[in-house]
């Protein structure tokens, strides 16, 4: 019954749900998962999930989308939960896309039977916007290094080491969300050591920022 009416209020939620049990296989599969994945519920329930959506990492490289082992891996020790991670799935047209993958850990104890429930949402569009940014910071970093010498330029404010600390981490091709989980900052405090950034190097953006303050000397 509890099952039946977890099922339920899953059927209710915008994002993607499904849930599967340890092994992996799936136990529910709501109408949001249907159109972002494009299976259809009776299509999946009782299969694997990593045979449907045929996981990967950010490295390419074959990952876990749900059960025991994928909670593990993602286990946060900091805050005693299971992190979000991004994966790049493959839909039934064999289209791959990105989606963001938050757990909750379901525990019928009447039956002893543990499920994790999966809320997905399409995170596409930003991953290729932080792919694209990695590839235009490479190029102008290419750029920097052939037009100006770093002891030309001081900065125009000293910035602090929190702040250089965000530079490089950008300069690294960490994304937003990366670098506020690894500087254990929300991320509208990085929007705001952003904002200071471009006002004491006189910047308008972060690509712009890391391009300055590389030529400056401030970071490698």
């Amino acid at each position: 019954m509890l099952e039946t009416e977890l099922f339920a209020l899953l059927e209710h939620t915008a994002d993607a749900a499904y849930s599967v049990s340890s092994d992996g296989a799936i136990r529910s599969w709501n109408h949001a998962a249907e159109v972002i994945f494009g299976y259809p519920a009776a299509d999946v329930v009782g299969r694997n999930i990593d045979d449907v959506l045929e996981a990967r990492d950010a490295l390419g490289t074959e990952a876990l989308a749900g059960g025991l082992d994928a909670t593990a891996r993602h286990w946060d020790r900091s805050s005693g939960g299971i992190a979000n991670f991004d994966l790049d799935v493959k839909t039934r047209s064999g289209e791959r896309l990105w989606v963001n993958v938050s757990t909750i850990v379901f525990d019928n104890q009447r039956i002893g039977r543990r499920l994790y429930v999966r809320l997905a949402r399409d995170v596409t569009k930003h991953r290729r916007k932080e792919e694209l940014f990695g590839r235009v910071l490479g190029v102008a970093r290419q750029v920097v290094a052939l037009t100006e010498s770093a002891s030309d330029h001081a900065p125009v404010e000293a910035l602090s080491e929190q702040e250089l600390r965000i530079l490089k981490l950008f300069a690294d091709g960490r994304n937003p969300t990366s670098i506020a989980r690894t500087l254990k900052i929300s991320p509208q405090t990085l929007r705001n050591h952003l904002h200071h950034i471009n006002q004491k190097l006189r910047t308008h953006n972060r690509l712009e920022a890391v391009t300055h303050a590389q030529r400056r000397g401030l970071i490698d």
